[in-house]
């Protein structure tokens, strides 16, 4: 355990793990539309609570940020850490958003395969959150969520080639090309939360 000659303000921890946890929420609110898409704008309502969850949490840990004089890291990342979190909630509320708003006849397999890894990714950022406040156990979850991500980008790429393959309508092309990139951008974005916990365990090595 790191010894402080200052104590510093925990409470970031306990926001970080709660803001985690909305990453997962979201995530599996909107991977339960996917499964029940005739009840979609029920479920999308579920997907709005998560966001308005995540942005209140966002500004919680800024207002902390703001008040707080010794942090338990770098002010600076638990900036970035905070944004990057909201990013992705942001992200999932526009995959759902979308879904609603556009019509579609039926859903995409391969659109389904990255809701999965999405939620997968999700789960391990609430470890990676979790195990923040002792700065242990954090490369292996790191490692997971590197693995998840390169399985994502294979869904991607698997899933343009399929989009341009003839099968499908134009506009069904263009419909759905958009929203397996937004996904895309969602599981990038979780990676980046990694990334910046990465740098943060870099930084107290």
């Amino acid at each position: 355990m790191r010894f402080r000659l200052i104590p510093s303000n925990d409470e970031f921890f306990v926001l970080f793990s709660r803001a985690g946890s909305n990453v997962l929420r979201t995530a599996v609110a909107l991977q339960g539309l996917l499964t029940d898409f005739d009840n979609r704008d029920e479920l999308h309502t579920r997907v709005r609570e998560c966001e308005r969850a995540g942005d209140q949490l966002h500004d919680d840990i800024l207002r902390q940020l703001d008040s707080t004089f010794v942090t338990p890291f770098d002010r600076e990342d638990i900036h970035a850490l905070a944004e990057q979190i909201d990013d992705v909630v942001d992200d999932i509320y526009h995959l759902s958003e979308v879904l609603v708003i556009v019509p579609f006849e039926s859903l995409l397999p391969e659109f389904k395969e990255q809701i999965d890894v999405l939620v997968a990714l999700a789960g391990r950022t609430v470890e990676l959150l979790d195990r923040l406040p002792l700065m242990k156990g954090l490369r292996p979850v790191l490692d997971e969520i590197d693995q998840l991500e390169s399985d994502g980008d294979a869904i991607f790429r698997r899933t343009l080639k399929r989009l341009f393959a003839g099968d499908l309508s134009a506009l069904d092309v263009i419909k759905w090309k958009d929203l397996i990139e937004a996904a895309e951008e969602a599981i990038d974005g979780v990676e980046d939360i990694g990334d910046i916990v990465a740098s943060i365990l870099f930084k107290h090595a």
